[in-house]
């Protein structure tokens, strides 16, 4: 890329490199940069900001992060994809060739408080990116695990998936990723994208939300109990809760029964009915 030349488009980049998006790699290029704009300013506030974007692809959010300043450390796995960024982009990125959904967000959070001028002892990093269908529930339990980490997620989604991580409860939506992050963050859909921003266009809508991660708004006393919790309220949920939980064992029947009781949770509700704050007072009950 010529310094000062506008970034070519989606079309323009795979004609030049001799590519075409891989459906079975999810590969829908985003090259509106009023959209783009929009996701980069939620994504790094300040200049300055450490930026980890998730499938980096030709590159055309990168250069819309660079361009407020952001520190970018753009991941890419497939190898074409890394190839266009090395040639486009060089050294003006730090390019880690991995899956997304296997990245040590603490390792690279030292790194950018490491890179920092000053250094800083520690850094909290934003993660961003425009995340395939199939790979989107192992990248958010992934960031879920490593949320210390984070300070902010945004993300471009299937609109369906969107509505359903930033649902309210008792709705048909709310699940068990809803309940999940939005314990941790607080989450908003910050607008609509559709089909026709993309190359190939998707056959849906997309949308972009947004998730500042801030102190888990409910204490629980076991991290994996409670996604274990959630996970049976919510996998068979034409079953009342109790039958739920005891179906799968997440505790005896008696313990159960009493955790319930204690947490003021009628066991013939479903589990979508409950709100964070229930499903925490349920878990700090079974002790």
């Amino acid at each position: 890329m010529t310094p000062g030349a506008p970034y070519p488009s989606p079309r323009a980049l795979l004609e030049k490199h001799g590519l075409r998006a891989k459906k079975s790699w999810g590969q829908n290029f985003l090259g509106d940069v009023g959209i783009l704009d929009d996701i980069a300013r939620l994504a790094a506030p300040r200049a300055g900001d450490p930026v980890v974007e998730l499938g980096a692809g030709l590159g055309h959010l990168t250069v819309r992060l660079l361009a407020r300043g952001a520190r970018v450390v753009a991941v890419e796995r497939d190898r074409d994809m890394a190839a266009v960024l090395r040639e486009e982009l060089g050294d003006r990125i730090a390019l880690v060739e991995a899956d997304a959904a296997r990245l040590d967000l603490g390792g690279l959070a030292r790194s950018a408080a490491t890179a920092a001028a000053p250094p800083t002892p520690t850094a909290k990093i934003a993660v961003v990116g425009n995340l395939p269908y199939h790979l989107t529930s192992p990248i958010l339990f992934s960031l879920l695990d490593q949320v210390e980490h984070v300070s902010r997620a945004v993300f471009l989604l299937q609109r369906e998936v969107a509505e359903r991580l930033a649902a309210a409860p008792g709705t048909k939506a709310w699940g068990i990723l809803s309940v999940l992050l939005q314990r941790e963050a607080d989450v908003s859909i910050e607008r609509i994208v559709p089909p026709g921003a993309f190359l190939p266009p998707p056959k849906v809508d997309s949308a972009v939300l947004c998730a500042v991660f801030r102190p888990a708004a409910e204490a629980i006393l076991d991290p994996a109990r409670f996604r274990r919790l959630v996970k049976a309220g919510f996998g068979q949920r034409r079953k009342t809760l109790g039958n739920a939980l005891r179906s799968a064992r997440i505790e005896e029947p008696a313990a159960l029964r009493a955790a319930l009781a204690a947490a003021g949770v009628d066991p013939v509700r479903r589990g979508e009915t409950l709100t964070v704050a229930e499903w925490a007072a349920l878990d700090r009950a079974l002790g």
